[in-house]
Formats: structure tokens, sequence, C-alpha cells
């Protein structure tokens, strides 16, 4: 979920659970950033919906290690931003913005949905194979 600038980030995470609540009724947990942390919401989320909010801290600053569910976050970010409108702030309204994503989100899981079709041969990855060397090419 996009919101404006001048929305919190608490009062976003408000606005989205109320968004989820309606798509997915069986929810039981929300994994948050750091920036998420304060007793208030977590009460809130277990007031409103019944929904434990877990936050996941780093432990160190400087350090890699890798922190259990973080990684889902980080990773998904990753897959996003190898989309060049997203990069950049091209869009004015959040509208727009949000829409983007969701068109770069659609894009990442068709791909991986199609790679895990049962019956189909393997899809033929374009990158870590091997190059031919000259005498191949011609």
């Amino acid at each position: 979920m996009i919101t404006a600038a001048n929305v919190g980030d608490l009062m976003g995470a408000k606005l989205l659970l109320i968004k989820i609540l309606d798509i997915c009724t069986r929810l039981q947990i929300v994994w948050a950033d750091s920036g998420y942390d304060g007793a208030l919401l977590a009460t809130w989320f277990r007031g409103v919906a019944a929904v434990t909010l877990q936050v996941i801290r780093r432990t160190e600053a400087h350090a890699f290690k890798a922190v259990p569910r973080r990684w889902v976050v980080e990773r998904t970010f990753g897959w996003l931003l190898r989309y060049r409108s997203l990069v950049h702030d091209y869009e004015r309204r959040p509208e727009h913005h949000e829409a983007m994503v969701y068109w770069a989100a659609i894009f990442t899981m068709t791909r991986q949905l199609a790679r895990q079709q049962p019956g189909q041969p393997p899809v033929r990855q374009l990158w870590g194979q091997p190059r031919p060397g000259p005498a191949a090419a011609a």
C-alpha cells in the first residue's frame, strides 16, 4: 500500500491492515520492520483484528547476519527495484506509484509461476550459463 508522504508509518500500517482484512480473513501474524515498533500499534492490531504484530529487529548495525523473516522483505525489495520506474519517483500521485508496484510484482510472480509448471520442460535460463567459446560462434 502506497500512501502520501504526510501519512506516518503507524497510520499507514493501520490503513493497510484494514485493507488487507477484506481480502485475507484468516490472517494471524504480521511481520514488520522496527519502524513499526510500539506497544500501541501491537495492541491495536490485536484488539481490532486479533492479529499478532511481530517486529523483526536487526541485531547489529554494520554486520551482516541473516535475521529470520527479514530476508523475505529485502529479497522482495530487490526484485521490485529491477524495474526502472520504481527506482525513481516518476509518478506524482500515490495511486499511480501503487499501480507500478503491482505491475512489477505481477511480472515477477508470473515469471516464477511459469518456471514451476508441472509436466513442462524446464525454462532455459538466460543467465548463469557458460558462454560459448569463439570456436562455437563460427
